[in-house]
Formats: C-alpha cells, sequence, structure tokens
C-alpha cells in the first residue's frame, strides 16, 4: 500500500467518510467498507471451487462456462445490500473501482484469472447509462483490470434495449426480457478467447446467459463469470 500523504489526511479530516455498510466513519486506510464489516462480508468462496459451484451451476449446458465466481451474497434490504445500492443508484461509481480491487486481489489468490484473455463489463443502454452516467459493471471492470493487467473489451458487444427492471421479474420473465438485447459488434477480436463477463450482481443468470450466448457466436470463445453479488434464492 503507497504511502498516505498529508493532502490525504487532511481531506478525510474535512471531509470524513463513511462505511458503505454500517456508516461508521473509515480510518484513513480504509476504502468504502470498514474492516469490521469486511470481515463479516457473507463471502461466497467460490473461487476455490470455480466450476463446481451452485454459482457456476447455472450456468452449465447453456454456455461454455469455465469458472464463476461473486464476492458475496446479496440479500435484498441487507446491511450489505447497500454496497451494490450504493453503486447502482446513488452516484458512486467509485465503489465499484475499489470492489474490483479488493475481488481481484482475493481471487488472485487461487489462480481464478489464469488463462483469461480480456474482460467483458456486462454493457448497458444507451438510455439507462445517461440516466446514471456510468456502467457499474464497467467501474468493477476498471479495478479488476488495474490489478490483473487484462484488457477490458467494452465494445465488442452492446445492448440495444433497455428491458425496464429485472427485480420484480421471476426465471422465465426475466429469460424473455433480455432476449435478444445483446449485439455482437466485434466478433474478430474475441475469436479463440477466454473471456471473464463481469456483472454486478447475478440473481437467475439470465442477463448473463444473454451476453455470452451473443458473444459466442464469435468462434472459440470460452466464458468465465464473475460478480460482486450473487443473489440467495
Amino acid at each position: 500500500m503507497p504511502p498516505i500523504s498529508f493532502w490525504s489526511r487532511l481531506l478525510d479530516l474535512i471531509s470524513p467518510r463513511e462505511c458503505v455498510v454500517c456508516s461508521r466513519r473509515l480510518s484513513i486506510s480504509e476504502e468504502v467498507i470498514c474492516g469490521k464489516c469486511n470481515l463479516h462480508l457473507p463471502r461466497t468462496g467460490f473461487q476455490q471451487d470455480p466450476y463446481e459451484n451452485i454459482m457456476a451451476k447455472m450456468f452449465w449446458g447453456q454456455i461454455p462456462i469455465e469458472r464463476a465466481s461473486a464476492l458475496f451474497y446479496y440479500e435484498p434490504h441487507a446491511e450489505t445490500a447497500n454496497i451494490l445500492y450504493d453503486l447502482k443508484y446513488k452516484n458512486h461509481p467509485e465503489i465499484g473501482e475499489v470492489m474490483g480491487r479488493m475481488m481481484a486481489h482475493e481471487f488472485q489468490i487461487n489462480d481464478f484469472f489464469e488463462g483469461i484473455d480480456a474482460i467483458i463489463p456486462v454493457p448497458l443502454a444507451k438510455k439507462r447509462q445517461r440516466q446514471r452516467g456510468y456502467n457499474q459493471s464497467q467501474e468493477l471492470a476498471k479495478g479488476i483490470s488495474e490489478i490483473t493487467s487484462l484488457p477490458i473489451y467494452n465494445k465488442v458487444v452492446r445492448r440495444n434495449a433497455f428491458e425496464g427492471s429485472q427485480t420484480s421479474l421471476g426465471r422465465w420473465e426475466r429469460n424473455e426480457n433480455v432476449e435478444k438485447v445483446f449485439e455482437l459488434r466485434d466478433a474478430e477480436t474475441i475469436q479463440g478467447k477466454h473471456l471473464l463477463i463481469v456483472d454486478d450482481v447475478v440473481t437467475t443468470g439470465a442477463t448473463v446467459i444473454a451476453c455470452a450466448k451473443e458473444l459466442c457466436k464469435a468462434e472459440g470463445v470460452r466464458i468465465s463469470v464473475l460478480s460482486l453479488g450473487l443473489a440467495k434464492n
């Protein structure tokens, strides 16, 4: 960790930062979440067995899945859900970069990124990105890329339509809602590559599957998936 500058300390004194989970004041060395909340984050541990876990099994038989993991279990209205709420809805893109770096540091220990060629953040529709001002999956990808040095391919696939919120939809409705919303724009760049799809939260896997199927129109593509949260069913 680089030394903390005088200006960083002064800024922290003038404008204290709070943990997004418990609202406790962060120390100068902490980012986004405090040490105690980090310790008690309901981690999945899937990176230790990235093919034989409940998240990876969502994708078996549907896409050429290599490995899948999420940092923590997401439960609506739990305190830890504030990480995702603040990232997506409260104009805090910096949360994505910080959590992306955290995931990358932790998952590197298990060689999760071994053999992966590039990162594909799940794209937002242009309308939604204009409303939000950023793509939360892209912010996560930036943090992961910073630690792993993997390139981010954010133009090979695009989202053509804003299909509305998925929050209140069931599994089959989610599948129908994302059908054909993705469009492969650059097959040549990804041919024969092992791609890491990054999303903020995976619920049924419908969005990731739809995106992956479009990417797989390029020859020889293999897929891994990494998300910040995995919804508990």
